[in-house]
């Protein structure tokens, strides 16, 4: 039986910050992980952090205060969170990120154009309050990077050259520059003639990965243990205490003692399907899910049966995604629906939404068409030739990178659906053909004039952040004209499920009774989010996590939490 001050369960980005901080506290911190690899669905993630007020803001022509961040706040969670947990992430966001800064590897730049989701609530702002982690060298991480969750395919360049989130919104928009900004990426890439030749992949971590990556190496740096393939299977107490944790090991089963306290941020239950249907809305499968991380709800479960309260069950980060034939993580749309030259309709051949508005509220609408009968779960993505060439749709590339001869064969009927005349292609996918000739009119109208007249698609700064920029007069509108044409099948999908233990403004978990549960605490998607209901802006995730593993080990040291 080993004894610690601290023991973190889950190995993601809050996770990570929490132990480091514990470590640097003078509290001996053990991080557990239930899979091989650590980095959970932050290693996956764009790895942006949502900090209002960050220290960065101004360096990008960014300027920013806590009254309108507040206001903003506030909107976004429609009163559903309590002002001290709001208070406590809004005032702990730059100390977290100083900390870091000064004793980790891990620091922080602010996106100046990349805007808050919500532009029609007050206090929003264009850009500047979401951050992407600094470019990080894999090889720092010597051999551990073997141990790591990899980057989905779509964080790379042709397979194997890393992006930034600045790189990715060049790319994608089309923004001046852009075709050099490409060239660039591909001659920095092949002149790492040392890094390739040690594999194919870019040496240069970015989004997640760099976040991840950083981070592990800063608990190499202290000699901090991380256990792999350890399966947490309870908590342990004595009177109304948590006192350590139960696991699995090796094929044995043990018991840890944490004498100050459990972190809980092992992730939420979006690849439990049993929770999904208890749980979501419905219909709801566990292969829509875009995480690749195993979470599973075993701490949500935990908690449970010591009697923790929960919240948010029935909510998740939202995303329209595509289930891949052949099974994984499903492939998350939200970037080119942006695009012009696409639609997104329900079995009606009717469009529902606004295909460029913020991925959550897609899901929310989604859910809300199909549920007044409309057919919208699955919803259908249908572009033309001119879309297929310059765009990305899911998981297809632009077609002047991958073109269709160079597809897996077996995807055409499955992934995706082609038809050289509309009517063709409603019938292939069996939805309303007229509905979708009248969808496919009115959009052609839309183009001309730039202006959206059911939806306003373009017509906020959010919208047009991933348009085409040398589309006029509306990047994110365009003809659908050119044959042949194509549907991929969107899901409800999601990135995460938001739904966790309660837990307070010190990430102290709650009990049935409205207590705090003595030693534990909650972070990440295994609590109830932050954010409530909301999602003020890229990063929301992630950055409340880290922030609020921040506090809760200022909170379990007794040390200032700023």
């Amino acid at each position: 039986m080993s004894e610690w001050d601290v023991i973190v369960v889950g190995s993601g980005a809050g996770a990570m910050t929490a132990a480091v901080r514990a470590h640097d506290l003078g509290l001996k911190t053990l991080v557990i992980e239930k899979s091989d690899k650590f980095g959970g669905t932050s290693a996956v993630s764009g790895g942006g952090i949502w900090i209002p007020v960050n220290p960065d803001m101004a360096r990008v022509g960014r300027e920013d205060n806590f009254k309108d961040a507040w206001a903003y706040v506030m909107a976004a969670t429609k009163g559903e969170v309590p002002e001290a947990r709001l208070r406590a992430y809004m005032e702990n966001g730059a100390p977290m990120l100083n900390y870091l800064a000064e004793k980790t590897r891990l620091s922080f730049r602010a996106v100046g154009a990349y805007p808050d989701y919500y532009q029609h609530f007050p206090g929003a702002r264009p850009g500047g309050r979401t951050m992407e982690p600094h470019i990080f060298d894999r090889f720092q991480l010597g051999d551990a990077v073997k141990d790591m969750r990899g980057a989905e395919r779509r964080g790379f360049l042709f397979g194997r050259m890393t992006m930034d989130q600045t790189d990715a919104a060049v790319l994608m928009g089309r923004k001046p520059g852009w075709f050099l900004h490409a060239v660039k990426i591909v001659l920095r890439y092949l002149f790492d003639v040392g890094a390739r030749a040690k594999g194919k992949f870019d040496r240069r971590m970015t989004m997640g990965q760099a976040m991840v990556g950083a981070l592990r190496t800063s608990m190499l740096d202290r000699d901090m243990p991380l256990w792999l393939n350890v399966k947490f299977t309870g908590l342990k107490t004595e009177g109304q205490r948590v006192t350590g944790i139960t696991i699995e090991r090796n094929g044995k089963a043990e018991t840890l003692i944490a004498k100050r306290a459990v972190i809980l941020a092992a992730g939420g239950f979006e690849q439990n399907q049993e929770m999904r249907a208890q749980y979501l809305p419905n219909p709801t499968k566990a292969t829509w899910t875009a995480s690749s991380a195993p979470n599973t709800g075993d701490a949500i479960k935990a908690g449970v049966a010591i009697g923790a309260a929960t919240e948010f069950m029935d909510k998740a980060w939202w995303t329209p995604s595509v289930e891949m034939p052949g099974g994984g993580a499903a492939d998350p749309v939200i970037t080119s629906r942006a695009g012009p030259g696409c639609v997104i309709v329900n079995a009606k051949g009717k469009r529902f939404a606004n295909e460029a508005m913020p991925y959550l509220e897609f899901g929310e609408a989604q859910y809300a068409d199909h549920d007044a009968g409309n057919g919208a779960i699955p919803a259908w993505m249908v572009f033309d030739a001119r879309f297929r060439k310059q765009y990305p749709a899911g998981p297809l590339y632009p077609s002047v990178i991958l073109p269709d001869s160079k597809l897996p064969p077996e995807w055409e009927g499955d992934l995706y659906y082609k038809a050289d005349d509309i009517g063709t292609l409603a019938d292939r996918i069996g939805i309303d053909k007229e509905g979708l000739r009248g969808t496919i009119a009115r959009m052609a109208d839309y183009a001309k004039t730039g202006v959206d007249l059911e939806f306003n698609k373009g017509g906020d700064i959010y919208d047009r952040y991933y348009g085409d920029h040398k589309n006029k007069p509306n990047p994110c509108l365009a003809a659908l004209d050119e044959p042949p044409f194509y549907a991929i099948k969107l899901a409800p999908g999601d990135i995460g499920t938001k739904g966790g233990l309660k837990a307070d403004e010190y990430a102290r978990v709650i009990a049935e009774s409205g207590r705090p549960i003595q030693g534990l605490y909650a972070i990440g998607n295994c609590s109830g989010a932050v954010m409530g209901p909301g999602y003020p802006g890229p990063g929301s995730t992630i950055g409340p996590a880290m922030v609020m593993g921040y506090v809760a080990v200022g909170h379990i040291a007794g040390a200032n939490a700023a």
